[in-house]
């Protein structure tokens, strides 16, 4: 049998050495074919800010934004809100966007003196964990102030309008587990809570200072479907509007919108009164075109529309009739009515302010005023050009006028006619009317003299 020969102590030790090698190489590499996995598994925690009204920009954003956080296998969503309410069908499409999500979503009300009113409510409850900053209140979720479609007045409408938003919010709420009882309460008798409430009565799940501090909260959550949420250490990603989104969101506001529809009509009616392509052009067209874009984003009552349209038609009008401004009167009247039919959002908090209503119409009244005395001051002189404009000018007769004679008006010699006797040179005349080239006076008796108003005949 083959005896087994001893190394030598030196021989051995180079072995072992080699064979640790080899293993340390090995679990080096496994390391870093882990190290992919694990980042993977922990993927990016994304921070988005909705602070506004929730209209169909705010939804798109926010639905981008959910759709770049599961596209990116991110590990959360932040979704920081601060909203007075809005529409009820982009908030429903959030809501939807948020049960449906692979990805978890957390809603954190904030910063202090932030609040979830109306649709807001909605989407907090539809979260994987709501958070809310001290200082913050959720509630009034009244279908009227969610503007589902322009709440009508109508006792069974409105009904009928509630009793849906009722079951919509409580089926939400059980969904995640929520205080079903009172997000009944914030949708029929409009309840409030402030955070510390909030969080005794079952609504939220967090109470967190800042951002911050929300996430030092949420590391090792455990969800109730199990997930574990992880913070410490992932990376934050910030999704921002887009230069286009933003713009559209400011249009979205309905005190701009109706602001540059005024102004856009203004600057045609200016146009109007000053032919040619100009600033009135430009302006009326870049803001009617705006005003446009806003008004295809917002709820709008047509008639509201074709009223201030009406009213302005009628103003301008009176510009052109002696009524004596009767146009006027019934122009601001119609205005004022169209202005505040033309949108139909009944939440006082994202609607068409009063104030803007006053302060506009009140403009549009006092230039019209202005315009229109104008007009009628610049109708009542006499004529400043033509063959009628020397009419009532003074001059000084330069010979005798018997009954002709030489005149001097407005800086010209004209041969002139006496209507009342003979004329001595020197003498001051007055203008009474015009036959061709000859000029028809009479002898001033004083400077305050009133010009006559004798026809004239040509020549």
């Amino acid at each position: 049998m083959p005896q087994r020969r001893d190394l030598h102590p030196t021989v051995e030790m180079m072995y072992c050495n080699s064979a640790m090698k080899r293993w340390m190489i090995v679990a080096a590499i496994v390391v870093l074919l882990l190290l992919p996995l694990a980042a993977f598994g922990q993927g990016a925690i994304f921070h988005v800010v909705l602070d506004g009204s929730i209209n169909p920009i705010s939804k798109n954003f926010v639905l981008s934004a959910i759709s770049q956080a599961e596209q990116a296998h991110g590990s959360l969503l932040v979704i920081e809100l601060n909203t007075p309410g809005g529409l009820g069908e982009s908030m429903r499409d959030i809501v939807m966007a948020e049960l449906a999500s692979t990805v978890p979503i957390v809603v954190f009300v904030g910063p202090a003196g932030a609040r979830a009113a109306s649709a807001g409510v909605l989407i907090t409850l539809a979260a994987d964990v709501a958070a809310m900053a001290p200082g913050t209140n959720i509630g009034a979720a009244h279908p009227v102030n969610l503007i589902s479609g322009g709440a009508s007045s109508d006792k069974t409408m409105t009904e009928k309008i509630t009793n849906d938003a009722v079951a919509f919010a409580k089926s939400v709420a059980q969904e995640r587990g929520r205080n079903v009882e009172w997000a009944e309460k914030a949708v029929r008798e409009s309840s409030s809570l402030t955070a510390s409430e909030a969080l005794d009565q079952g609504v939220i799940n967090l109470l967190a200072d800042d951002f911050a501090g929300l996430l030092q909260h949420l590391d090792g959550y455990v969800l109730p479907d199990g997930r574990v949420l992880h913070t410490a250490g992932v990376p934050i990603e910030e999704i921002r509007p887009t230069l286009r989104e933003r713009l559209l969101d400011h249009l979205a506001d309905p005190n701009v919108v109706y602001v540059l529809f005024i102004l856009g009509l203004f600057g045609m009616i200016f146009e109007f009164f000053h032919p040619g392509i100009g600033f009135g052009l430009v302006m009326g067209v870049i803001c009617l075109v705006l005003a446009f874009l806003g008004l295809q984003i917002l709820p709008v009552n047509i008639v509201g529309v074709i009223l201030i349209l009406f009213g302005t038609g009628l103003m301008v009008l009176d510009a052109f009739t002696p009524t004596h401004g009767i146009l006027t009167m019934g122009g601001v009247t119609s205005l004022l009515i169209g202005s505040f039919a033309l949108f139909n959002i009944h939440n006082r908090a994202i609607g068409l302010s009063w104030v803007t209503i006053i302060v506009v119409v009140g403009t549009m009244t006092a230039l019209f005023v202005f315009v229109i005395s104008k007009a009628l001051l610049i109708q009542r002189k006499p004529p400043a050009i033509g063959k009628d404009a020397l009419i009532g000018m003074r001059g000084e007769a330069r010979s005798s006028i018997n009954p002709t004679g030489k005149v001097f008006v407005h800086g010209e010699y004209w041969k002139a006619r006496s209507l009342a006797g003979r004329i001595p040179s020197g003498e001051a005349v007055t203008v009474v009317g015009r036959e061709g080239k000859t000029l028809l006076v009479r002898q001033s008796r004083s400077s305050s003299e009133t010009p006559l108003t004798t026809k004239t005949r040509e020549g």
